[in-house]
């Protein structure tokens, strides 16, 4: 039933408000005769997803059965939890918020609006990483190892849509990470290379630039495709030449500069790579050795890949790569206190660098899952709970 004018006036004397303060228009709420309470949900939107919204872009709710569902809009990654909330929230189509009313005052005007349902919850999103562990075992399951081991077959081979539709991720977090991880796409499918076969392209590449006695800094891609095609596919090479330089043009020609400190870091991981440990010494002595000429190798290339142990006599290096630890947090941590009871910062910060959230840093979530104390005069963190 409608509410008269009277009846309005009435109750706003009695909740002591004063008809002009108020705007002129008065909404008066009904139930509906659909009324339900489990045909609407509510989700929380900020700014950035609310404009993409309104630009024409999309939202996409990924996961597998056992996974926990991630909302993906083009560039993030959000995790949807359901959020409780002691306030009943009415859905009401044809209310009108202030901003649309009018701002005249008296006299009253009195509108009727339905209420079709109602929640006591919403989903509300909060920004998380991407889960990409699972993308690199996909690629593995078909590495490229060199046109000769080719089979005519698209048996475990995806495309982006086919990746998409597995990994919870956004687009651009998901093509973003096929670059670090070095997979090329051929025929519209996602491939990555064999280690050891990486590995001989880039020495194809860099005896090439010894024999032709070129600068890192200023490698020709025309004629690099050119002297090799013989070894490997040109495009092969020139992916090559992507993952371990910077490509630039000069006039038409284009050319690569060399990163030496990723070709330092690939160097390490086959050396380390059969092996459980290296006695640090002999295996400097070996990766020196093992790069090209002019290049320098360093500890600190080694970041997140390989792990230093000054305790052991003699000192010891090992494989220890951080795509290989888990993407939950504290189960890393458990992980990372499993194999070393304490860790000094530098030592651990490569290993969680990843799990910092946004605005979070590595103090924090060491001040979250980990207990600090001094040993020997050196800060040292341990975990905060017993591990079994």
């Amino acid at each position: 039933m409608s509410r008269s004018r009277e009846e309005v006036e009435a109750t706003l004397q009695i909740a002591k408000l004063n008809v002009e303060d108020l705007r002129s228009t008065v909404q008066c709420l009904t139930f509906s005769e659909t009324f339900t309470s489990g045909d609407y949900n509510l989700l929380e939107l900020d700014d950035d997803l609310c404009k993409e919204i309104e630009a024409g872009g999309s939202l996409i709710i990924r996961g597998d059965k056992t996974d926990h569902a991630v909302l993906c809009s083009q560039n993030r990654t959000y995790d949807l939890k359901i959020a409780d909330t002691s306030n009943l929230l009415l859905f009401i189509p044809e209310c009108k918020t202030s901003d649309f009313l009018p701002a005249d005052q008296l006299p009253l005007s009195i509108t009727s609006c339905e209420i079709a349902g109602f929640s006591n919850h919403y989903w509300e999103l909060r920004r998380c990483r991407p889960k990409l562990k699972k993308l690199k075992k996909l690629m593995l399951e078909n590495p490229y190892e060199g046109p000769e081991n080719e089979q005519d077959t698209r048996a475990l081979m995806y495309t982006t849509d086919d990746l998409l539709d597995q990994i919870q991720a956004s687009y651009e977090e998901l093509t973003d990470h096929l670059k670090v991880i070095h997979a090329f796409n051929v025929k519209g499918f996602w491939r990555l290379l064999d280690f050891d076969y990486e590995m001989k392209l880039l020495n194809h590449i860099t005896q090439l630039l010894d024999s032709e006695s070129w600068s890192f800094s200023r490698v020709p891609l025309k004629v690099c495709r050119e002297e090799l095609r013989l070894l490997e596919p040109e495009e092969m090479i020139e992916h090559c030449l992507d993952c371990y330089g910077r490509r630039f043009s000069e006039g038409e020609e284009v050319f690569f500069a060399l990163d030496e400190d990723k070709i330092c870091r690939a160097t390490a991981q086959m050396l380390l790579q059969n092996a459980v440990k290296f006695n640090l010494s002999e295996f400097k002595e070996v990766w020196q050795q093992s790069v090209p000429e002019g290049m320098t190798t360093r500890l600190d290339q080694l970041k997140g890949l390989a792990l230093v142990d000054r305790t052991s006599r003699p000192e010891t290096i090992f494989l220890l790569k951080t795509e290989d630890l888990s993407e939950d947090t504290q189960e890393r941590f458990n992980s990372l206190f499993t194999m070393r009871e304490r860790w000094t910062e530098a030592d651990i910060s490569p290993y969680i660098q990843d799990l910092c959230g946004e605005k979070q840093t590595i103090g924090a979530l060491l001040t979250k899952y980990a207990r600090s104390s001094l040993q020997n005069g050196i800060k040292v963190y341990n975990s905060r709970r017993p591990l079994s």
